[in-house]
């Protein structure tokens, strides 16, 4: 197995970046990592170490990057021998907990990520009406959430998020999966 950190997929006249590709004796997996953190301080492990981890507030736009890089694999797995994985590590609960009853519609409503939930089709940021940040899925993603670590403390609880992405069956559709 071989790996490499950033690389280049040129397509439509642009080059994207995959985080990491594995590239195997007959097949090559694409892996995009989101981390997103909520404040959190303390000090784990062996050795002892302290973190302190800063909170990046913006989990609508974590969402929606984190769709995004969905996309962006399976446009990379139209090939029979290509597939992929998303991954969100993240100790905010607000990106795994399903919103409140009472919530009214948010801009990102279509691209919660949150305990349960299915991606699937074409997602429209604040109703469509920002058409720039409009995704669209040609699978289906189920959305599991998974502990990771359970540190003391408030935000000290870790959970991951790991979407599979095949390759596609056919590749009639090769409209861009984002604007």
């Amino acid at each position: 197995m071989h790996s490499r950190l950033e690389v280049p997929q040129r397509a439509e006249g642009k080059a994207e970046y995959l985080d990491l590709l594995c590239i195997g004796p007959s097949t090559r997996t694409a892996i995009e990592f989101k981390y997103f953190t909520r404040r959190w301080t303390g000090t784990v492990g062996t050795p002892a170490e302290d973190y302190a981890l800063k909170g990046h507030a913006a989990a609508d736009l974590a969402r929606l990057h984190f769709v995004r890089d969905i996309a962006r694999l399976e446009r990379f797995c139209r090939r029979s021998d290509q597939n992929g994985l998303a991954v969100m590590l993240t100790n905010d609960a607000s990106l795994w907990t399903p919103p409140g009853a009472g919530r009214g519609r948010t801009r990102d409503q279509e691209f919660r990520i949150h305990q349960g939930r299915e991606l699937t089709g074409t997602l429209l940021w604040a109703e469509g009406a920002y058409t720039a940040n409009t995704c669209t899925l040609r699978g289906t993603y189920p959305l599991d959430w998974v502990p990771y670590s359970e540190l003391d403390g408030p935000g000290g609880e870790f959970r991951y998020l790991a979407v599979s992405v095949s390759p596609l069956s056919h590749t009639a559709d090769d409209s861009p999966s984002h604007a």
